[in-house]
């Protein structure tokens, strides 16, 4: 058994392994140059290249005979439309400054782009094993996880639905994790549900190992 120094010391080394590894804080509203990425990529795709959106968006058939595995990055940045991108957008700026100025640019920037291309990595598992071809495009599955922080890091802010019903942020994120699992099972909408739902698991996974935090014990204080 550990006595209380042992279990000290082993504290502190699991704190510094480069896993947990803090970055010192700097803040460069790297939120709003995602956003302004975002919008270059959409005018390019959407107005002037249009066929550059099948190199970019995450086509798994391209990336298992082209070889195009860039686009388990490049697909967060393509979107469908005009109002993809405006409510994607819109949500990013929302959570996304706020998680960005409480972990610092480093982190954020971090956490967004890993948990979107390992939400990316898995869709295409999926996409492969069911033998499917898609064009997954959007920045969805990353957003999902910085909601999921968000109601970690704020567990007591309130967020309007439609902009209307009051939902507190960890409930909001239960009945999003439980719509995405039916309608990823049951819904054939063409809306991504499972990479929406793969953007909280590897949120939720990224807290709890890099972060330390125990969601279910921030969303009780």
């Amino acid at each position: 058994m550990l006595d209380a120094q042992d279990a000290s010391k082993d504290l502190m080394f699991m704190r510094n392994t480069i896993i947990n590894k803090r970055f010192r804080y700097t803040y460069t509203n790297m939120t709003a140059i995602l956003i302004g990425i975002n919008f270059a990529v959409f005018c390019l795709t959407y107005f002037l290249f249009p066929r550059l959106t099948y190199t970019l968006a995450m086509v798994p058939s391209y990336v298992l005979y082209r070889h195009y595995y860039w686009q388990f990055v490049t697909y967060m940045f393509t979107h469908g439309g005009i109002s993809h991108l405006v409510f994607n957008m819109l949500s990013l700026y929302i959570f996304g400054s706020a998680v960005e100025r409480r972990v610092g640019s480093r982190e954020f920037l971090l956490y967004y782009l890993l948990t979107g291309t390992l939400s990316g990595i898995a869709s295409y598992a999926m996409y492969y094993l069911a033998n499917t071809n898609v064009v997954l495009l959007g920045s969805s599955g990353a957003i999902y996880a910085l909601l999921i922080l968000f109601s970690v890091l704020y567990p007591r802010a309130v967020i309007y639905v439609f902009g209307i019903i009051p939902v507190q942020a960890p409930l909001l994120i239960i009945l999003y994790f439980v719509i995405e699992l039916f309608s990823g099972i049951m819904s054939y909408d063409g809306v991504a549900h499972m990479t929406h739902l793969f953007g909280l698991l590897f949120g939720l996974l990224y807290i709890v190992v890099r972060m330390r935090m125990n969601p279910l014990r921030e969303w009780r204080r």
